[in-house]
């Protein structure tokens, strides 16, 4: 009775998450996958399609993505499991409209993903907005041990939170250079695919299109859980969070 409910629930949501498109909505998460996944462009995907037989042109591909790819960051976050207790921060730099702009980005010792915040500057404020992102959601699970690297916005950045009680405590602030390595070999799971002539156009693109790389790479990591995921698996994932029975049945 209670997953009957469930999955009539899911299947209502799906008919508002689709309302006005003119495709059917598995072709739509998968176009959009595709994109969040392997480093395609809008006219590879394009492409694909009409081997397929289907004619989508890859300006509407490109609003899928911006439309549905933070919409599947938001559902897949739901599915994260705690972080460790220590957690290594860095930022890591993204070009947008030929301008420098920079990604912060958290995981914990053994790879699993915190969070992350796409801002214009890399200061002290936007050292603070990014902890005050990751801290407020969980603050009963905030990290214990906090690695960075030197920049001395951090430790302000921590002092800040523990104030606004973001921190129940005082966590243990390290700085190394060898423990760091985890998350800078990271970032490049994030970027490999992201535009490499020119960058993005807009930091509105960015932000929506980040959310959705880096909610993808919490899917193929599989989200701490053991075992490997398949692609099928993941897609099927994808298809319950928008209510869909799966996104690739073949």
């Amino acid at each position: 009775m209670i997953l009957s409910a469930i999955a009539a629930k899911l299947k209502q949501r799906a008919k508002g998450d689709f309302k006005g498109r003119h495709y059917e909505a598995a072709l739509i998460v998968q176009a959009v996958s595709w994109y969040l996944r392997y480093p395609l462009s809008y006219r590879d995907i394009e492409e694909l399609f009409l081997e397929r037989g289907l004619e989508v042109d890859h300006s509407t591909l490109n609003r899928w993505v911006l439309a549905y790819a933070p919409l599947i960051e938001k559902r897949l976050r739901q599915f994260r499991k705690p972080h460790c207790g220590s957690v290594r921060i860095d930022e890591t730099y993204i070009r947008v409209r030929g301008e420098w702009r920079y990604l912060y980005r958290a995981i914990d010792k053994h790879g699993n993903p915190v969070d992350f915040l796409l801002t214009a500057h890399r200061d002290l404020g936007a050292a603070k907005r990014f902890f005050r992102k990751m801290l407020a959601d969980h603050p009963l699970l905030a990290p214990d041990r906090i690695g960075t690297d030197g920049a001395g916005t951090y430790p302000p950045a921590i002092a800040e939170s523990r104030k606004e009680g973001l921190l129940p405590r005082m966590p243990l602030h390290y700085v190394t250079k060898h423990l760091q390595q985890g998350i800078e070999s990271d970032h490049f799971r994030v970027k490999k695919n992201m535009p490499r002539i020119g960058g993005f156009q807009s930091f509105h693109t960015a932000r929506r299109t980040i959310q959705g790389f880096e909610a993808m790479l919490w899917l193929r990591k599989g989200f701490g859980f053991a075992g490997a995921w398949t692609v099928r698996e993941q897609n099927q994932l994808l298809g319950v969070c928008f209510g869909l029975q799966a996104v690739n049945k073949t």
